[in-house]
């Protein structure tokens, strides 16, 4: 049988999700559309960030507790992109098909305000969540386990951080000092207390998997402990920038 017998030609594949989403925009954009587009330049930004920051690892050296948490993680961001993605078409429909596409453009920008408000600091957030509190008698614990902490968090999904009373973003800095870690040029001491906003129980076990940030902290002498809510409050802010 030759090979353009219509017999052999493989079935049509549905296209994806992404491939209707593009095909969509092409056709008539609209105010609306382009405000899903943004969303999901910034959604593809921040897989490419993902999948580099992955890629520099060094597996080979890694211990198993290491490939074991780098897996777990991999897995849980796969599942929030697919969820973004998700959610993204859906406001695509909404925008293309609702009787009031202005008003779900509107709603859409002010929902995609108020995330980038929480990103940035400058808004309180509350929602389902954790509390690590760190007891550190022996004086062990350094900046950079304060700063793995908050990037096991953040892998996790959290959306939202505090320590102590200083808000967590991406520019936050953390430094080993004489007196202390010091927090965004704040000196913070033990107990050390890490507020977190995200789904309460993929984070808990973010911060306990083998290897992870509860057993490294453990091995140092501190006394983590970690507490599931549906109520943590994040309302710490930073300075809302000028302009």
């Amino acid at each position: 049988m030759s090979i353009s017998d219509p017999a052999t030609r493989a079935a049509p594949t549905e296209p994806s999700a992404w491939h209707r989403v593009r095909e969509a925009l092409r056709l008539h954009p609209s105010r609306g559309q382009f405000v899903v587009a943004a969303l999901l330049l910034v959604l593809g930004f921040a897989l490419a960030v993902q999948v580099q920051s992955t890629q520099d690892l060094t597996l080979s050296n890694a211990r198993s507790s290491d490939l074991v948490r780098i897996l777990d993680d991999l897995g849980e961001q796969r599942v929030r992109l697919n969820a973004e993605a998700s959610g993204l078409e859906s406001t695509l429909r909404e925008l293309q098909t609702g009787a009031d596409q202005a008003g779900a453009a509107r709603a859409a920008a002010r929902d995609r305000l108020e995330t980038l408000g929480i990103l940035a600091g400058t808004v309180p957030a509350e929602g389902p969540g954790v509390t690590l509190t760190v007891a550190d008698p022996l004086g062990e614990i350094m900046a950079a386990d304060l700063l793995d902490a908050v990037q096991e968090l953040r892998d996790a999904g959290a959306e939202a951080i505090q320590i102590d009373d200083i808000r967590v973003v991406g520019s936050t800095s953390f430094i080993d000092s004489p007196d202390g870690v010091v927090i965004d040029g704040q000196v913070v001491s033990s107990p050390y207390t890490i507020s977190a906003i995200g789904d309460s129980a993929t984070l808990a076990s973010a911060l306990a998997i083998p290897g992870g940030v509860i057993e490294s902290m453990t091995e140092a002498g501190a006394r983590p402990a970690v507490v599931q809510s549906d109520a943590i409050k994040v309302d710490a802010l930073k300075a809302a920038p000028e302009g």
